[in-house]
């Protein structure tokens, strides 16, 4: 079809940002507004972009960019959660005044890439999204001074990410060339035309394996999760709440495509459970032992990581949608933990679980928004989180009812170490020397939307639901 900048709106305002950003890079700054002072508008009226260009739909750049219902969808959780991430690091405390600018410029392109993930349906394409959104994150992770100087932990994790994040390329390259070579094409809507079947197309089937670990790397998958801890303690806690949450709505996206070509029974689609079930499993254990909140919301990305892949093996367009849901609840709630952590660490430290002791003393709404995350996340009703999980339990339990009873059981572990956040908020007397929140009517009140939006389609998921469903119907007649 004839190309229309129109439909794509989304992608050049983020362009645009990404832009701005750079040009007030090159200067010293005494000239323009700090970027996070100007930053949050512009990044806000991206949200009302992406929904006014809602419904858009086509084909473009010889068809290995697509617009439908699951890009729009992802489109706009993505400008949402850049929205938040950015006001969260407006006040950040470990990050020096003159790296702001280039700070701010490499999460709009992470962002940017995030978007043309979510619209990439060619192989090369998803590729080359991926590096620009990955190799963002791998600038911004050491940015983190404390003491007036550079903190070795946050070194320490970029590198981790780095090694990490090039060896999942190499195996996505690697499985590229395999796909390439057995079935001629790059295009899912080829692809899902193929048998894959191990008997079939045994080349073919190692291939999409290797391929998708680049997206388990993101996603923070068993056995591609051995980063995700390690950095979400070294990095600042913001750019913690940003890479843990954003990167994996482009990871499950790009999954949710690749699920067209999976059916229930195939071995590629039983490997998937296994690592569902495994992922689940090793990220709650380790959890149980966590001192850090962060090294525990690392575990338990790994362990929401299994859970999403319970709607992407249902092979089902009601399971693809409730894998979509649960991506999006999975953002919403760790954005807001990453919120209250943030701003309760508001001179920029590592908390531990004894930090959060007396918290319902120092700050009420804090310590009320932390209570509904941690509900949420452990999936008690009435949040998102419930919800979601139950989205997920009906598409699958036909065909894998062992993965859905794995999920329920590690549900119920996940209860002690997520309301364990509650307990000491609670339940605990603060120490003298606990951190000071930042009970400012900022903190307060994004903290207090952000557990509306949680409660709210938690209570009312039905429109949401039903979008997502209509684009999982059109992946899956």
């Amino acid at each position: 079809m004839e190309f229309n900048p129109i439909q794509i709106v989304p992608e050049l305002y983020q362009l645009l940002l990404i832009v701005a950003l750079f040009c007030q890079c090159l200067g010293d700054g005494s000239e323009t507004p700090p970027a996070e002072r100007w930053l949050p508008y512009f990044a806000g009226f991206g949200v009302f972009v992406n929904i006014v260009s809602w419904g858009a739909e086509g084909l473009l750049f010889a068809g290995a960019y697509k617009l439908d219902a699951l890009s729009q969808f992802f489109k706009l959780a993505i400008a949402a959660g850049f929205y938040v991430a950015v006001l969260n690091a407006a006040r950040q405390p470990s990050l020096e005044e003159r790296k702001r600018p280039d700070y701010f410029m490499f999460l709009a392109l992470s962002a940017w890439g995030l978007m043309l993930l979510s619209s990439a349906v060619e192989l090369i394409t998803i590729y080359i999204a991926l590096e620009i959104s990955s190799y963002s994150l791998y600038a911004v992770i050491p940015l983190r001074n404390t003491g007036g100087k550079g903190d070795p932990r946050a070194a320490e994790a970029g590198i981790k990410y780095i090694l990490f994040g090039a060896v999942a390329t190499a195996v996505a390259l690697y499985g590229f060339s395999y796909i390439l070579a057995s079935q001629h094409t790059s295009y899912i809507a080829q692809l899902a035309k193929a048998n894959w079947t191990w008997a079939a197309q045994p080349m073919a089937v190692v291939g999409l394996s290797l391929f998708m670990g680049g997206m388990f790397f993101k996603l923070a998958l068993f056995p591609f999760h051995f980063w995700c801890p390690d950095v979400y303690q070294g990095a600042s806690n913001e750019t913690a709440g940003f890479a843990a949450t954003l990167p994996k709505l482009g990871a499950t996206v790009v999954l949710i495509r690749l699920a067209v070509l999976l059916k229930p029974g195939l071995e590629i689609t039983m490997l998937l459970a296994v690592l569902g079930a495994l992922s689940m499993t090793f990220g709650n254990l380790c959890a149980l032992a966590q001192k850090d909140v962060k090294r525990l919301l690392g575990f338990s990305s790994v362990a929401h990581a299994g859970y999403i892949m319970v709607g992407l093996v249902s092979g089902t367009a009601m399971g693809l949608a409730a894998a979509a849901f649960y991506s999006l609840a999975y953002v919403a709630m760790n954005l807001l933990c990453f919120w209250v952590v943030s701003r309760v660490a508001s001179d920029g430290r590592n908390l531990q679980l004894d930090d959060l002791n007396g918290l319902y003393k120092r700050s009420p709404a804090l310590a009320f928004a932390l209570g509904v995350g941690a509900f949420a996340l452990v999936g008690l009703p009435p949040t998102m989180g419930f919800m979601g999980k139950l989205f997920l339990i009906a598409p699958a339990w036909e065909h894998y009812w062992w993965l859905v009873v794995v999920m329920v059981l590690n549900s119920a572990i996940a209860i002690f170490y997520y309301l364990s956040l509650v307990r000491h908020a609670y339940t605990h007397e603060a120490s003298e020397d606990a951190p000071v929140p930042d009970n400012s009517p900022f903190s307060v009140c994004g903290a207090g939307i952000l557990a509306a939006v949680v409660l709210l389609f938690g209570v009312l998921p039905g429109g949401l639901l039903d979008y997502a469903v209509m684009a999982g119907k059109q992946l899956l007649p």
